[in-house]
């Protein structure tokens, strides 16, 4: 059994779904609640690691 390798973001689509700034998102990635890979330089985001963030923070706020 294969797994599909997550959707790869970039930084523009990470502030669209979560509705915050470039500088919030770079945040998120320094503090690692955030994961992030760097392709060729640039910053890529898994859909999952995105879905991880929103869910911990429901988490936190129940």
């Amino acid at each position: 059994m294969t797994t599909a390798a997550p959707e790869l973001l970039t930084v523009p689509e990470v502030m669209a779904r979560l509705k915050v700034g470039r500088t919030k998102v770079y945040d998120l990635i320094r503090t690692h609640r955030l994961v992030s890979i760097k392709v060729d330089g640039c910053r890529r985001i898994p859909d999952n690691a995105v879905r991880d963030f929103i869910a911990g923070q429901i988490g936190e706020a129940a």
